[in-house]
């Protein structure tokens, strides 16, 4: 790969709409605005898109990465000539990425025949490299090395940032906090709408809210009348209490959108059932899943996992989801026919006592 260094001092910046965008981009924003440096973010994910990336890689590349690269082709094909591709290696110590995204710089690298300026930062908590100096790289890579102005900028990304999850926490949706919080006001729901029957998702940013990848899930799930929950709507301490409630850790960096979330609402019987949804091959999901489903069998919790690709059909996804849905009806049906007459048995039990007291009494 050719890489650019005429365009240095330019200051502007393309961020691929894939992998870290949906979990961070609300703190990127408000960051790169606060140092002046424009954004310039890729289309959202289209089949044409995911082609381009799966040419220039190896076929058992997992999708998330086909995406990404397709992402920065993008970004290229539209004139954009810096990227951030960020290498987020762990989140907390010994707290990991899978070996492709920590790698994504060096992916990125070696598959993209095409001169371009690649801003590669490194997050990597285990090795003492925090957050701060993986802000510190960014700016340094713009030639802005005053140490105050990095950390006012800092300060800006996570007011963004803590918008965003504030919203997500009163139950907007992803696109809805995204939208509100980087034009700079924040909205709240106040009325919790209730469904006939509820499921939690567990499943990266990345993969379900893109919604080529997802085969939009969510508003799929809505409108069969599903109120659906995600890692977005559970505090970052909820999903760690709850995985150490199961007696399981933290291992890797993206687990509490999996294992803490899915774990939160099953052990408050918060949900009706759990959708796991995540890329076909993926080794950590596949981890997190198997460890999701044994407690979920233990509690008589329903689980359906779903994986998607590149040649992922639609009418098989949407027909799997149709069952389990129905499943999840007719489950909560009885269980509510049985909740009634139970009900009812303790009434008339109730009624019988309070008959024979009267009776005791008048012959007295």
């Amino acid at each position: 790969m050719g890489i650019n260094t005429e365009n240095k001092n330019l200051k502007r910046i393309g961020i691929p709409r894939a992998i870290s965008y949906y979990n961070n981009y609300p703190f990127y924003f408000g960051f790169f605005k606060a140092l002046g440096i424009d954004i310039v973010l890729s289309d959202k994910t289209t089949t044409k898109l995911i082609n381009q990336g799966s040419q220039c890689v190896v076929s058992d590349t997992c999708l998330p990465i086909k995406v990404f690269v397709g992402h920065v082709i993008n970004l290229l094909d539209k004139g954009c000539d810096t990227i951030f591709v960020p290498a987020i290696q762990s989140s907390a110590y010994k707290v990991n990425n899978c070996s492709k995204i920590r790698g994504l710089p060096e992916i990125i690298r070696n598959v993209i025949n095409r001169p371009f300026r690649m801003i590669e930062p490194t997050l990597d908590k285990t090795e003492n490299i925090g957050f701060k100096d993986f802000c510190k790289q960014i700016a340094n890579e713009f030639d802005i090395y005053d140490e105050s102005k990095i950390d006012s900028a800092i300060v800006e990304g996570w007011a963004v940032y803590n918008s965003f999850v504030k919203m997500t926490k009163s139950g907007l949706s992803f696109e809805e906090a995204l939208n509100c919080s980087i034009e700079g006001h924040v909205i709240t729901k106040n009325v919790e709408v209730v469904k006939p029957v509820s499921v939690v998702i567990m499943a990266h940013g990345y993969n379900l809210f893109d919604e080529r990848i997802s085969m939009r899930l969510i508003k799929k799930l809505e409108k069969m009348g599903v109120k659906v929950y995600t890692g977005l709507n559970v505090t970052r301490e909820d999903c760690v209490n709850s995985i150490h409630a199961l007696d399981e850790i933290q291992y890797w960096a993206n687990e509490l959108d999996l294992t803490g979330a899915a774990a939160y609402y099953m052990l408050h019987n918060k949900v009706d059932g759990i959708i796991a949804l995540s890329a076909f091959g993926c080794g950590p999901d596949s981890l997190m899943v198997d460890e999701i489903q044994y407690h979920a069998q233990k509690r008589n919790m329903p689980m359906i996992h779903l994986t998607t690709d590149e040649h992922t059909g639609e009418a098989g996804f949407v027909t799997r989801i149709e069952a389990f849905v129905d499943m999840l009806v007719r489950r909560k049906r009885k269980m509510l026919e049985n909740r009634n007459i139970l009900q009812l048995n303790a009434g008339v039990q109730k009624n019988k006592v309070r008959d024979e007291k009267i009776l005791t009494t008048s012959q007295r």
